[in-house]
């Protein structure tokens, strides 16, 4: 029997984690030469997720019996689904160009078929490593891919993933994603170069920037009062009614039979991450949109990381380690996911910053496809918050598809 642990009442460790999430967001701000150079090399994300596993793994807190990830999933998580999507402007994206989209989709497209397609080669090279219960968790990276921290964190649920294996497979997502966006940043330094070299049209991409720059200086605005209590009506507004109509949905499904179980409609979890994200969607297409102005998806965000922490208190870090044969297939799913973008961008001479924010924008998500974007020019930031809440969207279905992709590979 395991010592209980120091800190048992859930107020206490709200405030715990949320203290480590604001020392966390304070550093990784400063502008200390000491926490500039810390974060160049540890992402800030990946701290968010270490440190509750950290008091976790050491019995400050448990996160096995604690209530806050329940109540986190079930209501900050789709409340964050409608907030994220609800900034998507579809004529904006579209304004973007055929080429940015193609390579956004490709990118895509890429983590959906890339994942099966590891699990694969993996079960050819060693079978030990991607045995069992692995492609379960191969959907929470999926989803991390695709979308970002909220479709992730739907895919533990949906597809039951454990929480050791979860602990593996976040710190496989991390680190390789940000091997990569490390190459992103290094090919952005080069753009020019690449670009002349292959004689991309960057006509396009120019004019990108003077709109960019316009519509910047047009929307943002300072958050009043109203405006907050209006994210959070419409937030927690849609969460009520995703949950309301996701009971009945389940249960006619379960009913269906084996099929409709095996494809996780028998969940109640399923429909409401579903119906949130469908509702955010819908509301992009009203004035409810004008909500990121004063910053809609800043306080998606902000729960988000909340969920972040509460997900990190569940794991046990020495899990990490046993099995690290699982960072080759991380590698090799984000080969592959970087092979195919790499041919489509050389097929429709495309420049490189499409690529690279079609990119970045999957496996990066709205936190760091700006910083990607900004390399290449500081106006062109917010395409990457365009094309990465595009991502939240596509995250919850393309992260499904590719579990169940992942399913059938794994026999």
């Amino acid at each position: 029997m395991s010592p209980a642990p120091l800190i048992t009442n859930d107020a206490v460790v709200l405030g715990l984690l949320s203290l480590l999430l604001g020392a966390v967001f304070w550093t990784s701000s400063s502008p200390h030469p000491f926490w500039r150079r810390f974060y160049g090399v540890v992402p800030a994300l990946l701290l968010c997720y270490f440190l509750p596993a950290l008091f976790n793994s050491l019995g400050v807190i448990d996160g096995e019996h604690s209530q806050l990830y329940p109540v986190a999933s079930r209501y900050l998580l789709p409340a964050t689904l409608v907030l994220l999507t609800l900034s998507i402007d579809l004529k904006a994206i579209l304004r973007l160009g055929p080429k940015a989209l193609i390579l956004f989709l490709t990118g895509t497209a890429g983590v959906i078929l890339g994942g099966p397609l590891a699990l694969l080669v993996w079960h050819a090279i060693d079978p030990a490593i991607v045995e069992g219960e692995v492609w379960r968790g191969m959907t929470a990276i999926a989803g991390s891919w695709i979308g970002g921290g909220a479709n992730q964190a739907a895919m533990k649920e949906v597809f039951a993933i454990g929480n050791d294996l979860f602990g593996m497979m976040v710190a496989v997502d991390v680190i390789v994603a940000n091997i990569w966006m490390a190459v992103l940043l290094f090919l952005a330094g080069r753009a020019e170069t690449i670009d002349a070299r292959r004689g991309a049209d960057t006509a396009a991409l120019i004019e990108l920037r003077r709109r960019m720059q316009r519509f910047e200086a047009e929307h943002a605005r300072i958050p009043a009062l109203p405006d907050l209590m209006f994210m959070l009506a419409i937030g927690f507004g849609c969460t009520g009614l995703a949950h309301a109509l996701a009971t009945p949905l389940a249960a006619y499904f379960d009913a269906q039979g084996a099929w409709a179980q095996r494809l996780s409609l028998s969940s109640s979890f399923f429909w409401i991450v579903v119906l949130a994200t469908t509702f955010g969607l819908l509301l992009s297409f009203t004035r409810a949109r004008l909500l990121e102005g004063p910053g809609a998806s800043k306080i998606g965000s902000a729960m988000l990381y909340v969920l972040v922490a509460s997900i990190g208190m569940h794991m046990d870090l020495r899990a990490v380690f046993s099995n690290p044969g699982l960072f080759g297939v991380g590698l090799t799913w984000i080969a592959f996911h970087a092979a195919l973008l790499l041919i489509v961008a050389r097929l429709l001479k495309a420049p490189v910053f499409y690529m690279a924010i079609g990119s970045q924008a999957n496996i990066g998500g709205a936190a760091s496809a700006p910083v990607v974007a900004s390399a290449f020019h500081p106006s062109l930031a917010p395409v990457g918050v365009l094309l990465a809440v595009l991502g939240y969207a596509l995250g919850t279905y393309g992260a499904w598809l590719c579990g169940q992709l992942l399913r059938v590979a794994a026999g």
